[in-house]
């Protein structure tokens, strides 16, 4: 690498989640800009709720494939990325590209680099459940991302671990902690200045004054479900849940953003829509979210982020899948697993709402996933290895 040549760092995403944890990252990139060349490219693989978060964080890409299509298949998103890119890489010509997490648009975008011989960067690498279908695509994608990039940087020291045992030689593992956890201090920071300013989104604003209805003494749960792997049974299950949950605790006020997939919209909209109590609402973008588990009292959820971000605001969670890539939150006891099981999700539920000493035993607990520099450790990895290449 020549001394006085800016460093090409080509992000590709293109989901909501991957946008708000690389945001942190795009940012550092931009403060650094005497050093590196930014290039932003988004696949769109979620159109709308993507374009909520480039809003938020004020991200312009240079590239949009935008190549969302109702009820696309994992075949047509495969190829679609992949030959969408190819142009674009050759053009471009990175040094490096970094992509986030386990995402279709993930792993494609590393098997597009690898094939132009573009050295790959993998933010928040090594997760892992160990079982191939679950959840479903993802674990597949992380490990053949792993197969494919040149730098890991791994949220914690169980995910170096898990790279260890595959074999990644230890030079090429940085733990980081999780961006996530960045994107959530500054989204906080936001929230916290424009209620100073008296210039809260309007989306935000809604959200603030739902809650503000309710009565104070009222514990606020928050429910979130998207997974794949949970459609038809699981997701009924979850909801017959919900319900019961519901009925019996009438101080409890239970909002659910409900995604817009009709796998999930029609079991919700059958079994819990006319529920005094439950308040289903349309998905909300990042930030409204962030006030939403701030305001919580437990969250419910199916989520991968929201298992990292929620013990930051003291939130005990519930996750509602049978496997989960983040052991971390579990062993520090921020987290428990509870799956699809009706009677499993009401009884954990209801100890939390009835004990306080339980609460407390959650709530209290450790966040495992970092300090909010995250994005610093990537950017000085990032430096050092284009530098030394």
């Amino acid at each position: 690498m020549k001394k006085n040549k800016k460093l090409r760092v080509m992000t590709i995403f293109g989901t909501r989640p991957e946008a708000v944890k690389l945001a942190p990252v795009i940012k550092k990139l931009k403060e650094n800009s005497d050093i590196f060349e930014s290039i932003i490219c988004v696949t769109a693989q979620h159109r709308q709720m993507l374009d909520q978060v480039l809003h938020l964080f004020e991200i312009k890409p240079d590239y949009d494939l935008n190549i969302m299509k109702p009820n696309q298949t994992l075949f047509e998103l495969t190829s679609n990325v992949l030959l969408g890119l190819q142009p674009i890489l050759e053009e471009e010509k990175p040094d490096i590209i970094l992509v986030q997490g386990d995402t279709t648009t993930v792993f494609v975008a590393s098997l597009a680099s690898f094939y132009l011989k573009i050295k790959i960067g993998h933010v928040e690498a090594g997760l892992r459940t160990f079982q191939k279908y679950s959840p479903f695509p993802e674990e597949i994608n992380r490990k053949i991302t792993t197969c494919l990039a040149d730098l890991h940087f791994a949220p914690t020291e169980t995910s170096k671990k898990n790279l260890l045992d595959e074999k990644i030689e230890e030079q090429a593992i940085l733990v980081t902690g999780n961006t996530v956890i960045d994107a959530l201090f500054l989204t906080l920071d936001k929230l916290k200045k424009d209620k100073e300013k008296n210039k809260l989104t309007p989306k935000v604003k809604e959200i603030s004054k739902l809650c503000d209805s309710f009565d104070k003494n009222n514990k606020i749960i928050l429910v979130t479900g998207h997974r794949r792997e949970n459609f038809g049974e699981g997701f009924e299950n979850i909801c017959h849940a919900i319900k019961k949950i519901a009925e019996k605790n009438k101080d409890v006020e239970i909002i659910y953003p409900v995604h817009l997939n009709p796998n999930v919209r029609k079991p919700v909209n059958d079994i819990i829509n006319d529920i005094k109590n439950v308040h289903l609402i349309d998905p909300l973008d990042y930030e409204p979210f962030v006030y939403l588990m701030d305001k919580s009292y437990l969250i419910l959820t199916d989520s991968g982020g929201v298992q990292e971000e929620a013990p930051s605001l003291g939130k005990p969670v519930l996750v509602m899948r049978d496997t989960t890539e983040r052991p971390e939150a579990v062993i520090a006891g921020t987290v428990k697993l509870v799956g699809t099981d009706e009677n499993l999700i009401i009884k954990e539920t209801q100890k939390l709402i009835d004990s306080e000493e339980e609460y407390k035993k959650m709530s209290l607990s450790h966040n495992p996933y970092g300090d909010g520099k995250a994005s610093q450790r990537i950017i000085d990895s990032l430096k050092s290895f284009l530098h030394n290449d």
